[in-house]
């Protein structure tokens, strides 16, 4: 019998993923392209390249659920800043309850998982 690799049966996430993240770490504090990557890292999502991210960014921009203006530093070149707009935040309270009835559906198939491998009772 032959089985697919767990790499065939790639995912985990959703599709687009980063963007309803990037839309609450936004959420939580104005922030710049380096800072997200950063913070993407520390909610465990590692395989995520910058070009990437800066591209899903100018998306969000461009879509209007994220604002972005150019701040100056005095140690470096000018950053993108990037904020939530109402319509960001309306979009993240919409993604996070389709992620709530996903986690309910996986829950459910979990659940049925395990109990339909559970060792046949001894008689």
């Amino acid at each position: 019998m032959s089985y697919r690799s767990t790499e065939e049966v790639a995912g985990g996430l959703p599709r687009n993923f980063i963007r309803p993240c990037l839309l609450l770490l936004i959420a939580e504090q104005p922030s710049h392209g380096y800072d997200l990557l950063e913070q993407l890292r520390e909610m465990g999502i590692t395989a995520i390249d910058p070009g990437g991210l800066y591209r899903a960014l100018r998306a969000l921009d461009r879509d209007g659920l994220v604002s972005s203006a150019w701040e100056l530093s005095r140690v470096g070149p000018a950053r993108r800043t990037y904020q939530l707009t109402e319509e960001g935040r309306e979009w993240l309270h919409a993604w996070a309850g389709a992620l709530r009835e996903s986690r309910n559906i996986l829950g459910r198939f979990l659940r049925r998982y395990e109990t339909a491998l559970e060792p046949a009772p001894i008689s």
